[in-house]
């Protein structure tokens, strides 16, 4: 599971790139008890070989959609237009196939990218007339490499000379794009505009409240806001989106009828249901501490796993835990 530098289950009080170590689980097993006493009989896990993921239909989460980061002195119309027509390609079913080609299927994201964009016709319509070199940055995860490349294929179809670097983290690779060291690089909103609001409005000590939201038009304001004062710009936020999301295996979600956290919440809170997620997920506003805020959702075990990767995702199918976090553009959702 490729690694990740993003937001990933919320801080309070605090941006958190990438997943901290966080409290573990009571026990030699990695579970605990829920924050608040659970009511009800639940419901025991049920295993499968497919995970789909309930709809967050109260908005728990932030809107991290795929969004293209700009070096402002770069920001020339066609490379603009260029790179919104990837946006506009993307939502998050097709977003899954992307990383199911790369993580799953084990092609390059070169060759994912490319036969994305030929299925697609990305290029189809690109004004052309760009000119110079441009290198587009990338962070060290998978989806994030193959975004990249789509890029590359966009704005060569614009005219540019287009190579994709491999640079990091953002804390690596955001200065780098301020600077014009590199002119462009797949970001995601929600994550990217708290990075920066806590880079340009901090002061001294104190973390500034977060700009993102469960609303991607006040997300994005925010976030070209503070991107202005680095000289940073953005494209047009495409449909797929990155987060946190909260998954059952297929078979679970049949037998109890839930398709949305609400649902869940209604007919599952209680002793049988067991909660997997990273060691900080009962203590995090998007995770447990969240679910139980905004959803009322109580299960009567924590089992402490990993952040959306291959532990949560073999608990979730063999049958050891209810609900799982996972990211909701995970390769590993695609159907069939």
């Amino acid at each position: 599971m490729r690694t990740r530098t993003r937001l990933a289950i919320g801080a309070t009080g605090a941006i958190v790139a990438g997943f901290l170590a966080g409290c573990g689980g009571a026990g030699s097993s990695g579970t605990q008890a829920p924050a608040t006493g659970a009511q009800g009989a639940g419901c025991a896990p049920v295993a499968g070989s497919r995970l789909v993921v309930l709809e967050d239909d109260k908005k728990l989460q932030n809107t991290d959609n795929i969004i293209p980061a700009i070096n402002s002195k770069a920001a020339q119309p066609q490379l603009v237009a260029a790179l919104d027509k990837v946006s506009d390609s993307l939502d998050t079913t097709k977003l899954i196939g992307l990383n199911k080609a790369v993580d799953v299927d084990r092609k390059t994201p070169k060759v994912a990218a490319e036969e994305f964009a030929s299925a697609n016709n990305l290029t189809a319509g690109i004004p052309t007339g760009g000119t110079g070199s441009i290198t587009v940055g990338a962070a060290n995860f998978s989806e994030n490499q193959t975004l990249g490349e789509l890029y590359r294929i966009a704005l060569t179809a614009a005219g540019y000379q287009v190579k994709v670097q491999q640079i990091g983290n953002r804390e690596l690779y955001e200065p780098a794009l301020e600077k014009g060291e590199i002119q462009v690089v797949p970001e995601y909103a929600a994550t990217m505009a708290d990075f920066l609001n806590d880079k340009v409005n901090k002061s001294g000590t104190a973390t500034p409240p977060p700009i993102s939201s469960p609303d991607l038009d006040k997300t994005v304001t925010g976030l070209k806001a503070a991107g202005e004062k680095v000289g940073i710009s953005f494209g047009k936020p495409s449909a797929a989106q990155d987060q946190n999301a909260f998954a059952v295996t297929k078979e679970f979600a049949d037998k109890h009828a839930v398709r949305t956290l609400s649902e869940l919440a209604e007919k599952c809170s209680g002793s049988a249901t067991v909660l997997g997620g990273p060691p900080e997920c009962p203590q995090r506003p998007k995770c447990q501490a969240g679910l139980i805020q905004v959803y009322n959702l109580n299960a009567g075990r924590f089992s402490s796993l990993d952040a959306g990767g291959p532990q949560t995702k073999s608990a979730l199918t063999s049958g050891a835990i209810s609900v799982g976090l996972v990211f909701s553009s995970d390769g590993a959702l695609a159907a069939g």
